[in-house]
C-alpha cells in the first residue's frame, strides 16, 4: 500500500469517526418526544385557548420555545408519525395513505440513534410498519400509556442516554377520558370554522375534557424527568399531531389539520419563554435532533433514494439555529398532502397544498367527486357521529358550510393574515392571480421532486396498506 493511499484511507476513517461518533456521554442529552393524537393545535392554553385547561403544556411552553408555524404534511395518524420518525415526506417514504407502511429498507430515528449509543423506546400508540423500519423497544402496551413502564425506562441505566417517544392515544375519539362536566356545552364559544349546534357543543365538551386529561398525564411524565435528576440534561418536545376529527381538521389540508403545536424545552441550550414564527415541518425534526447532539444529519442513509439531490438523505433539514435563537428563517414554504383512498368511507379525493408565510394554496385534484369520510358517513357510536347531519338542518349558512366540506373547487387560496380560519376562498380573484400562480408552480415542483403523480398516486394507495383478510 502506498503512503498516499494510506493517507487517503486514514482521512476517510477520520471523517467517518467525526460524523458518527457523538460527544461524550455526559454531553449527549436525553430526548423525550411527547405526541398527542388528533389534537387541533389551537386547543390548549399555550396556543391561545381561553377555554381548554392545559397547565402542564402551558408551563412547558413557558420553560422552552414555542413554535408558531410547525406543520405535518398529512392530517392522518399513520402517515404523520412515519414522516416524523423517518424525516421523509409521505409519498417518498411510501406511507401516504392511512394505516400504511413505509417502503422496505426505510430507516427511522431508531436506526440513527441506536448506533449512537441511545436506548430507543416507544410508549403508547405505534401505528407504523414494517417492524424492521421501526425496531424500538416497546415500553408497555400500545393501547395506553403505562406510567410505571415509562418511569422505569427513564431511570434505567443512567450511563446511556435515551430517546423515548411517548405517544398518547388522546384526544383521539371516542373522547371517553376526562371530566366533561368541567366544560358545560353552553359555557364556551364554538370556533368559527365549525357550525354551532347542540351536537357540536356536546362533542367539543368531551373533546376538551380529554385534552385536559392528556395534560394531566403529561404532567406526570414531566415530573418523572424532574425526579430522575436529568431535567437540565433532557430535551423535552411536546407536539399535538394533526387536528381533531371534527370537520375541517383531520383528513384535510386546512390549517386545523396540518398546523401542529410544537414546544421544545432544553434547559442546557434553549432559553425559556421564546416564541418563533419560522416555517418548519415534521420531516425537519429528526435531522434537527441529530444536529443537536453534534452529529451531521447529512451523513446518514435513510434507506430511500430520490432526495432533492438524487441521493438517500432526509427530506427534512435541521432547524437547530432557530432552536438556539441564532436564526429567524428556515423554510419559505411548507407542503401538505391528503389521500382519501384507504380511509374509512373515503373515495378518490387527493388533495395537495403549499403554504408560505401569508398565503395558503390548495389543489383538489379530483374535485368532481364528493369528499367523504367518517364525518360525512353520519352513522356509528362515536360522539361526533351524527354531527354533520345537524349542520345540514341548522340554517342557510350552516348548509353552505357543510356543502363546502364535501364539494370544493379545483383550487383554493386563503390569505391567512386576514382569514386565519380559511373561511373565504379567494382563488380566481384578479388581485391575487400572481400569488396563486406562484404557489401553484411551487407545489408542482415539490410534487415532481417527490415523484407524486397526483391522481395516479391516489389510485395506488391501496398497495401501500396491509392486505385485509377476506371474511
Amino acid at each position: 500500500m502506498t503512503f498516499r493511499l494510506m493517507l487517503v484511507r486514514l482521512s476517510c476513517l477520520c471523517w467517518i469517526v467525526l460524523a458518527f461518533t457523538p460527544a461524550l456521554a455526559e454531553d449527549r442529552p436525553n430526548i423525550l418526544l411527547i405526541l398527542a393524537d388528533d389534537m387541533t393545535y389551537r386547543d390548549c392554553g399555550a396556543y391561545g385557548s381561553t377555554v381548554v385547561q392545559t397547565p402542564h403544556i402551558d408551563r412547558l411552553a413557558n420553560e422552552g420555545m414555542r413554535f408558531e408555524c410547525m406543520f405535518t404534511s398529512t392530517a392522518m395518524c399513520s402517515p404523520t408519525r412515519q414522516q416524523l420518525y423517518t424525516g421523509i415526506w409521505p409519498v417518498r417514504n411510501g406511507a401516504y395513505p392511512n394505516h400504511s407502511r413505509v417502503y422496505d429498507g426505510t430507516k427511522s430515528w431508531v436506526h440513527q440513534f441506536r448506533k449512537l449509543g441511545y436506548r430507543c423506546g416507544l410508549a403508547g400508540k405505534n401505528h407504523c410498519k414494517p417492524r424492521d423500519s421501526f425496531p424500538w423497544e416497546e415500553v408497555g402496551s400500545d393501547k395506553e400509556w403505562g406510567l410505571d413502564e415509562i418511569r422505569e425506562f427513564i431511570i434505567r441505566n443512567a450511563d446511556a442516554p435515551y430517546f423515548l417517544v411517548a405517544a398518547h392515544r388522546d384526544p383521539h375519539t371516542p373522547w371517553s377520558h376526562g371530566d366533561a362536566s368541567a366544560y358545560p356545552p353552553d359555557s364556551f364559544d364554538v370556533p368559527p370554522y365549525l357550525v354551532d349546534t347542540p351536537t357540536t357543543r356536546d362533542a367539543l365538551s368531551h373533546y376538551y375534557a380529554e385534552i385536559t386529561y392528556l395534560d394531566s398525564q403529561i404532567g406526570d411524565v414531566l415530573q418523572m424527568v424532574d425526579d430522575s435528576g436529568q431535567r437540565e440534561h433532557t430535551i423535552v418536545i411536546f407536539t399535538s399531531e394533526q387536528g381533531s376529527s371534527l370537520p375541517f381538521g383531520k383528513w384535510t389540508c386546512y390549517e386545523n389539520g396540518l398546523h401542529t403545536g410544537f414546544i421544545v424545552r432544553w434547559p442546557a441550550r434553549v432559553r425559556a419563554g421564546l416564541i418563533n414564527n419560522v416555517l418548519c415541518q415534521y420531516v425537519d425534526v429528526l435531522p434537527t435532533l441529530l444536529d443537536a447532539i453534534g452529529v451531521d444529519p447529512t451523513a446518514f442513509d435513510t434507506g430511500r433514494p430520490g432526495d432533492a439531490h438524487g441521493g438517500h438523505s432526509f427530506d427534512g433539514r435541521s432547524f437547530l439555529p432557530v432552536l438556539l435563537g441564532e436564526s429567524q428563517h428556515h423554510r419559505d414554504y411548507v407542503f401538505g398532502i391528503h389521500t382519501s383512498r384507504g380511509i374509512k368511507n373515503g373515495t378518490d379525493y387527493p388533495i395537495r397544498s403549499v403554504r408560505g408565510e401569508r398565503y395558503k394554496y390548495i389543489r383538489n385534484l379530483n374535485h368532481e367527486n364528493a369528499f367523504t369520510n367518517n364525518v360525512t358517513e353520519r352513522r356509528g357510536e362515536r360522539r361526533e357521529d351524527g354531527l354533520f347531519d345537524t349542520w345540514l338542518t341548522a340554517g342557510r349558512e350552516a348548509t353552505a358550510r357543510s356543502n363546502f366540506y364535501q364539494h370544493r373547487p379545483a383550487e383554493e387560496l386563503y390569505d391567512l393574515e386576514v382569514d386565519p380560519f380559511e373561511l373565504h376562498n379567494i382563488a380566481g380573484s384578479p388581485q391575487h392571480t400572481a400569488i396563486q400562480q406562484q404557489l401553484a408552480q411551487v407545489l408542482a415542483r415539490w410534487m415532481k421532486q417527490q415523484n407524486d403523480q397526483g391522481i395516479e398516486t391516489e389510485r395506488q394507495a391501496n398497495e401501500r396498506q396491509p392486505q385485509r383478510k377476506k371474511s
